[in-house]
């Protein structure tokens, strides 16, 4: 397995590879032909967001006892929505909470990176279009949606996509048992659950969503939440947690 990072390097972002503890800057270009070069330190670096998304597609209510807590029924079909590449944060940058819009939830989710232009793919082939996956934290204004405002108006606010804090490729995505989830505020587990929960898996989300809009490399697949989704508050922590993948941090603050 490989971890791909994007850090602050002498005062430029750029990609790092992580193989069996190594470290070695990335020579080419993440999405095309690139190699591993020079090594460097495995610690000390900033993080940043591993990749700059021209979109992230996420999709509702895709676990069921989610769509329970939610007092939800179940989709026929994936319910999608799109946060701004504007939403997108790194690992330790904060979560900003405007004023006025009530309860904001933390979404734990399982993120797939897509790493080819993707248009019309079928189910059956969609694994061949997954770069990786990552943490990610679909942030949500819940007193928004519970007021009837649309999903993208709702999570689409700037700092209300954490994402991190690597990409995480040879994780296989299909495998029966899942991948873990796990959403944490605190120091306190909120969220735990695995991708075998799904009502659509992430194979078929690729194949729905191509169908409807090309995914270009480096956008965000969000494959949905499982239950135990809260409120933050600033001066709270959250972190989100993916087997394979690793965990994603970000404290939360607010404007005044």
């Amino acid at each position: 397995m490989k971890k791909f990072y994007r850090i602050e390097h002498d005062g430029a972002p750029r990609h790092a590879v992580e193989e069996g503890g190594r470290w070695r800057l990335l020579e080419g270009d993440l999405f095309g032909r690139h190699e591993a070069g020079d090594e460097i330190a495995s610690t000390g670096h900033r993080l940043l967001a591993p990749v700059t998304p021209s979109k992230m597609v996420c999709i509702g209510l895709n676990y069921k006892d989610h769509a329970a807590e939610q007092n939800k029924p179940l989709p026929e079909w994936p319910l999608m929505f799109i946060k701004p590449s504007t939403a997108a944060i790194g690992p330790g940058d904060t979560i900003v909470i405007p004023p006025g819009i009530g309860r904001v939830d933390h979404e734990a989710e399982v993120g797939v990176v897509i790493g080819r232009r993707a248009s019309k793919v079928s189910e059956r082939d969609a694994h061949q279009y997954v770069f990786g996956l990552i943490c990610f934290n679909d942030v949500s204004a819940r007193g928004l949606q519970q007021k009837g405002y649309q999903y993208t108006h709702a999570k689409g606010f700037d700092t209300f996509a954490p994402l991190g804090p690597c990409i995480a490729a040879g994780v296989d995505h299909r495998a029966s048992a899942g991948i873990g989830i796990e959403g944490w505020v605190n120091g306190q587990r909120r969220q735990n659950s695995t991708t075998a929960q799904l009502v659509f898996s992430i194979d078929y989300l690729i194949a729905y969503i191509t169908n409807v809009m090309t995914l270009l490399p480096g956008d965000v697949v969000a494959t949905g939440t499982p239950s135990g989704v809260g409120p933050l508050q600033p001066g709270d922590e959250v972190t989100i947690k993916v087997a394979g993948v690793g965990e994603l941090t970000n404290p939360v603050g607010g404007t005044s």
